[in-house]
């Protein structure tokens, strides 16, 4: 019943900047992390960034140094910061929220670079 409410993507210029956000629509408890994926046709999908909740934090190395996650655990929220974003950058760009029993996932938020 619980779904993930992603907003802040679209249209952007290479070097452009994005803020992408993602809140549930009910409360979601014992979260562990929480992360933003994309993936690639004919690729598994791919971790873009994920935030534990001791406060560590992992990057893919194609966005270190241009990404920056954020947000709070209760009530869950969830950002990207994206920076200095590529063409490379194009994806559809999906929420997840994992707990110890079971992982929520949005419907995908799309992110076009082009000039």
């Amino acid at each position: 019943q619980v779904h993930l409410v992603e907003s802040g993507g679209g249209l952007v210029q290479p070097g452009g900047s994005l803020k992408l956000s993602c809140t549930p629509s009910g409360t979601i408890f014992r979260i562990n992390s929480m992360g933003w994926y994309r993936q690639a046709p004919g690729k598994q999908r791919e971790l873009v960034a994920q935030i534990f909740e001791n406060g560590t934090t992992k990057y893919a190395d194609s966005v270190k140094g241009r990404f920056t996650i954020s947000g709070d655990f209760a009530p869950a929220t969830i950002f990207l910061h994206m920076n200095n974003l590529k063409p490379e950058d194009t994806y559809v760009y999906v929420c997840d929220v994992d707990v110890y029993f079971a992982v929520y996932w949005g419907h995908g938020i799309p992110v076009t670079v082009s000039s």
